[in-house]
């Protein structure tokens, strides 16, 4: 079976296809570092929405999500932006942990699995 591999860069791919699944790389803001981390979550899910339709699905389809945030208490925050994205009946199996991101002005990362 072969991979599709998305955006592929130097040190790793936007997303990689096998078969009908699709691995998402961490997402973090691109034009929002440094905003709220509802802001940065709100951006994160539109990048994620692309790569998701770039690969033949949509959130619909989202079998897990990690969710990494910079700071646990902005927990709330995060969730106002999620629940606002994710459909109600297609919620995915999730996690979210507090971690020290690869830059101070990324507050969310989110990593996706997906079904094509």
């Amino acid at each position: 079976m072969s991979l599709k591999r998305l955006h592929p860069g130097k040190r790793m791919s936007q997303g990689v296809v096998r078969g009908d699944i699709v691995f998402l790389a961490g997402q973090v803001a691109e034009t929002k570092g440094g905003a709220p981390v509802a802001e940065q979550t709100k951006e994160v899910l539109g990048q994620i929405d692309k790569l998701l339709a770039e690969a033949g699905t949509d959130k619909t389809k989202i079998m897990m999500a990690t969710i990494y945030l910079a700071d646990i208490k902005t927990f709330a925050e995060m969730n106002s932006a999620w629940d606002a994205w994710v459909p109600q009946g297609a919620t995915p199996a999730r996690a979210t942990v507090e971690a020290k991101l690869a830059a101070p002005e990324y507050k969310v990362e989110v990593v996706i699995v997906a079904a094509i």
